[in-house]
């Protein structure tokens, strides 16, 4: 079936069911009414085995809770995993390389909601860290699981969710507030369209880096109402913007594609099991379609794509392909 701006994550699954069949899926990010969480929910029927994480462990244990329940025969492995701190990156990775199974696609969906000026324990901003340094470092170091199930017949992937915003709300990635971040000059919106940049060139970089043995994939889910979005923090940034209205609910007189979240997850699902672009590995995705047209020039360029790869190698202390 052809998929587009209506079909749901359910939709996909049923199509890609021999493709998702026996795959090992890891899922960063996988809080209830998030697109993390959507994700498992769908694929946790077909899959070998799904890989779901969060920072909390009480929160990680509802969503693993939930997941059994309405999945009974899945199989479900919870990884605490703290993407602001590199210590728990660390951590969670080797707990991952210790896995009998190999890595057949990783989704880098995590993210920090919108908010003031935050320092991580490693000093770098928040929102770029969790959303960049992290999940860089995490990849490199789980990349080992990643190889491993590649074969003649298959390629791995990993994948990014990224988001429009990456061209409406900023210029790119701002290579020296990424290293020394600067209280005086952060906006939360601006802090969250560079990595949402960075979520992009760094699949491209990934892509050209591994010659073939990875696929990398970027996308952007549309505009959702997600657990993202609950934090009064996050409610008045996006309110300042013009995006939600006073109550809360999406303003569809504002520039942003509203979309739901069995849509929204069903990008991310083509993007990782969609044989149809093993012909464009490092391709962005829109509503479950190729659209590299969309991405913006500041976040298109591949030496820029090389620096943010270089300068994230030294910021996270790790040699990556």
């Amino acid at each position: 079936m052809p998929f587009g701006s209506t079909t749901t994550a359910e939709e996909v699954v049923a199509a890609l069911a021999d493709e998702i069949k026996g795959r090992n899926v890891l899922i960063t990010g996988t809080s209830l009414n998030g697109l993390g969480f959507e994700t498992a929910r769908v694929i946790a029927k077909y899959a070998n085995l799904v890989v779901i994480t969060g920072y909390n462990t009480e929160r990680l244990k509802i969503s693993e809770d939930a997941l059994r329940k309405e999945v009974a025969s899945a199989n479900i492995r919870p990884l605490v995993l703290d993407l602001a701190s590199f210590v728990s990156v660390r951590r969670a990775a080797a707990e991952v390389n210790a896995y009998p199974e190999n890595i057949d696609v990783l989704i880098n969906n995590a993210a920090a909601a919108l908010g003031p000026f935050k320092l991580t324990p490693d000093g770098f901003e928040q929102q770029l860290v969790t959303g960049h340094l992290g999940p860089f470092l995490f990849t490199a170091l789980i990349l080992p699981k990643i190889l491993s199930a590649h074969n003649a017949s298959y390629t791995p992937r990993v994948v990014y969710v990224s988001s429009g915003a990456h061209g409406q709300w900023g210029t790119g990635v701002n290579l020296g507030e990424l290293e020394q971040p600067n209280a005086s000059t952060y906006h939360a919106i601006t802090a969250y369209a560079q990595t949402k940049s960075a979520n992009i060139l760094t699949p491209s970089e990934l892509t050209r880096r591994a010659g073939g043995r990875i696929h990398a994939y970027s996308l952007s889910p549309g505009a959702i109402l997600t657990n993202f979005v609950e934090s009064a923090e996050v409610q008045e940034a996006l309110l300042a913007a013009g995006f939600i209205t006073e109550d809360g609910k999406p303003n569809l007189n504002s520039r942003l594609t509203w979309t739901t979240l069995p849509r929204g997850a069903s990008t991310i699902i083509v993007a990782a099991f969609d044989p149809s672009l093993n012909d464009t590995p490092g391709a962005y995705l829109v509503q479950c379609s190729e659209a590299n047209k969309n991405v913006a020039p500041h976040t298109a360029d591949p030496v820029m794509a090389g620096k943010l790869w270089s300068l994230s190698e030294r910021l996270v202390d790790v040699k990556f392909l």
